[in-house]
Parts: structure tokens; C-alpha cells; sequence
């Protein structure tokens, strides 16, 4: 097959998210599955409980319960509050915030001081996030329209970069690594979930760009090409920890082949000097 330039790539992702956004709209409490979910090929096919998937990527009952409905669309391949460390009056990006989840979570760690933006590169995501963020009151939260790639953000003017599964469907990592370093202040750090593959994928899976990029699998790197990329970008202290748990939900991605013996969920953590 012809090979997918950068531009189809992300094409193919964002009308993947248009589909979920649209549909878990209108069917707010049995929604589809999508990337990084059970399911993910089959992506806007398959009613889901999205608490219960979050639940076993590692969110509390507690956090569950603090979001407004609708913002939590069963993304992810973990929990990137865990790993972030967040602090009052702190500035943070989530890169692909999707329905706002993780923003919402992190908007109430960084407080009325701190400030909480978010960017995604599907308008209806945004609009989605936008909604949710009125519906909940919360001010301190900003969604933007954006790639990850080049963001919406100034030089130097946050202090923590997250993000849940998002920066293995980029074409280009290496930008998105640039890009976080350069918004980041001296002594920001990254602190994401992501999926990491732990042996060559198989031809049927590496191949299938057009389906299997959209659900997280044939776009991601392995854990020496990461830190490669992130030692390039300029980050230092790189931390790539796998999460071996993480076997167990990626095994229903895509029931049959085993998809847990070439991927799994690792926490990515960084800092800019």
C-alpha cells in the first residue's frame, strides 16, 4: 500500500474524533468505544461504560465523580494526574483533551491561581470541552483549536505538560517534543501516559495506517526511539517507566492477535533544563 503522508494521518484521526464526539453527544450514556478503549478498531460501534474503562486505567471514584457528564469519553491508556504532581497557581497544556477530562481533573489541583489549557485538533472536540467547562463552572480551564504539533500556546509559559494516549497518533513526535519544550518554562516538566511498543509489530498491524493509526496502535514508538526524541528535543531527567497491568485492557483492543505481546502503557516523564 501507498504510504500516508503526515496531512492523511491526522485526516483519518480527527474525523475518528469528529465520529466521538458527535455520537457520544448524542448518546451521552452509552456512547461508543474509541482509541485506547476496548474496541478500538471497531471504534463508533460498541455501547460502553466509559467510568468502568477509566477505572481500570487507574482513576479514582473520587475523580470519576468530579467531572461533568459527557466529559469523560473513555480515552486513554492511563492516568496522567497520577504521574503530574500538579500544584496550586501552576499553568498546565493537555495535549489532545478530547472532552476535557483530564483538564477538568487538573483544573482542580492547580486552584483559582493556576490556569488549565487544553488543545485538540477536532472542532467538535473543542466545542464539546467548551460546553462541559460552562456546564461544571469551570473558569479556570481554556480549550483551544490546535495540532499538538504546533501549539497554541507562548514561549515559555507553562510549567507542566500532560496528556492520555495522544502523542503516539502524531506523525511527527519529534515536532510535538519541540513544540512542548518550547512552551514550557526552565524546569517544566512532561508528564504523560502513552502507549510504547516492546517488539516489532506485526505486517497486518504496521500496515494498516488508514484504521489502526486512529486507535493508538500502528503509530506508536518504541521506548528507545521516545527517548531519543525527547533527548533531541532538549529534555532531560527521561523517565519511560511500562506499565505491565496495562496488559489487560490492551488485550481487548483487538481481541485474537495477542496485541499484548508487541504494546503497552508506559508513564513518560521529562524536564526541560
Amino acid at each position: 500500500m501507498n504510504e500516508l503522508t503526515h496531512d492523511e494521518i491526522r485526516q483519518n484521526v480527527r474525523q475518528r474524533y469528529r465520529q466521538i464526539a458527535v455520537q457520544s453527544a448524542s448518546e451521552p450514556k452509552a456512547a461508543e468505544s474509541s482509541c485506547c478503549s476496548p474496541n478500538a478498531v471497531a471504534c463508533c460501534s460498541t455501547p460502553t461504560d466509559f467510568k468502568e474503562i477509566s477505572a481500570g486505567l487507574g482513576y479514582s471514584g473520587e475523580e470519576l465523580n468530579a467531572v461533568p457528564d459527557g466529559a469523560n469519553l473513555g480515552l486513554g491508556c492511563g492516568n496522567p494526574q497520577a504521574i503530574a504532581q500538579l500544584a496550586p497557581g501552576e499553568v498546565v497544556v493537555d495535549l489532545g483533551s478530547g472532552g476535557g477530562f483530564d483538564c477538568f481533573l487538573a483544573s482542580r489541583q492547580v486552584g483559582d491561581s493556576g490556569k488549565v489549557i487544553g488543545v485538540d485538533m477536532t472542532p467538535e472536540m473543542v466545542s464539546r470541552a467548551r460546553q462541559n467547562a460552562l456546564k461544571g463552572g469551570f473558569a479556570n480551564v481554556d480549550f483551544r483549536l490546535g495540532e499538538i504539533e504546533h501549539l497554541p500556546v507562548a514561549d515559555q509559559s507553562v510549567d507542566v505538560i500532560i496528556s492520555n494516549c495522544v502523542v503516539n497518533l502524531s506523525p511527527d513526535k519529534e515536532q510535538v517534543f519541540r513544540e512542548a519544550y518550547r512552551v514550557l518554562l526552565p524546569g517544566g516538566r512532561l508528564a504523560i501516559s502513552d502507549v510504547v511498543t516492546t517488539a516489532e509489530l506485526p505486517p497486518e498491524i504496521k500496515n494498516d495506517l488508514e484504521d489502526l493509526y486512529a486507535g493508538c496502535i500502528s503509530g506508536a514508538s518504541s521506548i528507545p526511539e521516545l527517548e531519543q526524541m525527547l533527548a533531541q528535543s532538549g529534555f532531560t531527567n527521561i523517565s519511560i517507566l511500562p506499565k505491565d497491568e496495562s496488559k489487560t485492557f490492551i488485550k481487548e483492543w483487538i481481541p485474537g492477535i495477542k496485541l499484548e505481546d508487541y504494546l503497552v502503557s508506559a508513564v513518560i516523564q521529562a524536564v526541560k533544563a
